[in-house]
């Protein structure tokens, strides 16, 4: 009985803490793409006006934040096609998946983490994540 509780406890806290929005957010998804935008001119300036303050504090210049991109995200820096999926509630921040095909047709699932300030949405971090059906 006591696991029959916790359970219903741990899946009610689960559920209450993400929350899908079916609703696409055009200015999430154009804040998004502006940035993709940026990065396939080598436009390293216009790309960091859409990170947040965390994330232009962390790397400090243009240049620091256009060479981890091109290192750590290469298929961000030269997307090939790009698809928005859902985006969600997550924990007190808006998450939007996105899918990308990379130059050499991988696929990439990324999870961007939005922030919204007086200036409107800005990217707060990305995650690469896990293919449906692929193991680690």
């Amino acid at each position: 009985m006591r696991k029959l509780i916790f359970g219903l406890i741990a899946a009610i806290a689960i559920a209450g803490s993400v929350t899908a929005q079916t609703t696409p957010d055009p200015d999430i998804e154009s804040v998004i793409s502006s940035q993709l935008d940026a990065f396939k001119e080598d436009d390293f300036a216009r790309a960091f006006t859409f990170a947040s303050p965390s994330i232009q504090g962390m790397f400090g210049t243009p240049e620091n934040f256009g060479t981890m991109v091109r290192r750590g995200y290469p298929m961000v820096w030269r997307p090939g096609t790009v698809d928005f999926l859902e985006l969600r509630y997550l924990d007190g921040a808006f998450w939007q998946k996105v899918q990308i095909i990379d130059q050499s047709g991988r696929v990439h699932l990324l999870d961007y983490k939005m922030a919204e300030g007086a200036d409107g949405w800005r990217i707060s971090g990305v995650q690469l994540l896990e293919l449906p059906g692929m193991a680690v």
